[in-house]
Parts: C-alpha cells; sequence; structure tokens
C-alpha cells in the first residue's frame, strides 16, 4: 500500500499570444512579479494556427513561451491561471477585447500540463472554474502529443523550448535534494 505525500515541485511556463510585440515585455514584467523571474524565453513567432483569436484579438498574432526560474506547487495552476486572466483584463483593448492571451502550465519530468477555463471531456477540474489538461507526454527522450495537444505545442520550437526548461528544472530539482 502506497502512503500519500506532497508532490515535487513543478516547473511554471506561459504561452504568450498577442498582435502587439512590445506587449510581451510588459506582461512578462507584471507575470515576473507574482512569479519570479523569467529564466527562458522563446522568440516570438507568427502564429498560424487558426483564426479563432482574429476576431477579439486581430490578425497576424505572434506566440512566445516564458518559463519562470522559481517552481510552484501543482496546485497552484488554478491561481497561476485565474492571475493570468487578471492580467490579461488589465490589458484589454478599447472594445474591450483581449489584446493578449495568456496560457499558464508547468512541466514535471514526465508531462506538460496546462490551465484551461473552458470544459472538455480531456480536461479535469481543479478549483475555481479552472481545469487541466496533460498536453504532452515526456516519453522515450522526449515529448509526444495527444490528439488533443494544440499544434503550437508540438511546433519543433516549442518542443525544443520545452526540452530545454525540463532540463532547467532537473537541474533545479537535482540542486534542491543536495540541500
Amino acid at each position: 500500500m502506497s502512503t500519500p505525500g506532497a508532490p515535487k515541485p513543478v516547473k511554471l511556463f506561459a504561452g504568450l499570444l498577442a498582435s502587439e510585440k512590445n506587449l510581451f515585455a510588459t506582461v512578462e514584467e507584471q507575470l515576473a512579479a507574482v512569479f519570479g523571474p523569467v529564466d527562458a524565453g522563446t522568440e516570438a513567432v507568427p502564429w498560424t494556427v487558426s483564426d479563432y483569436y482574429a476576431p477579439e484579438m486581430g490578425a497576424h498574432l505572434l506566440r512566445r513561451f516564458v518559463s519562470f526560474a522559481r517552481s510552484i506547487a501543482p496546485e497552484m495552476l488554478p491561481d497561476a491561471k485565474l492571475t493570468a486572466q487578471e492580467i490579461e483584463r488589465r490589458h484589454r483593448g478599447e472594445r474591450g477585447g483581449r489584446r493578449i492571451n495568456i496560457d499558464p502550465g508547468y512541466l514535471d519530468l514526465g508531462k506538460v500540463v496546462l490551465a484551461s477555463s473552458k470544459a472538455a471531456g480531456h480536461r479535469m477540474y481543479l478549483r475555481g472554474g479552472i481545469y487541466a489538461e496533460m498536453t504532452l507526454l515526456y516519453h522515450s527522450g522526449g515529448f509526444q502529443p495527444f490528439v488533443y495537444t494544440y499544434a503550437d505545442y508540438v511546433w519543433p520550437d516549442t518542443t525544443a523550448f520545452l526540452t530545454e526548461v525540463r532540463a532547467r528544472y532537473l537541474d533545479q530539482l537535482k540542486e534542491n535534494d543536495g540541500r
């Protein structure tokens, strides 16, 4: 029989989507004020996955990912999502639509988990109106998608970034276990 125990901390990251490149730096500062310094990030690249956000955010969106130096407890994922939604609200456009979309998630050694406020068959309810979705599985030396995984999470640049973040996370775990 196993005994329940506390989980290891996890590595927080966020996917950012905006039509204004200069908005990334401002939002990253606001996120860092809550979650600690950004320790890695991708270049902002054109997001060509769909036109889902175009009516609200406009066309020609850019995608960027950032990770944070400080680890969190996995049960803090709903708080991260609710904080992200509050930051999104601060940056609403003149017509009330979002100018930036912030999707927090975390990774541990075996998976990437995203937070969402939308229910779906593959998402588990956490609390506060927030659901969790395991979007990538780390298996056989790399990240493996599921049928529902968002297309931009399987882009080679995204998986390379997540692999780098996973390596940083592993180093952090080794450092903390050595104390």
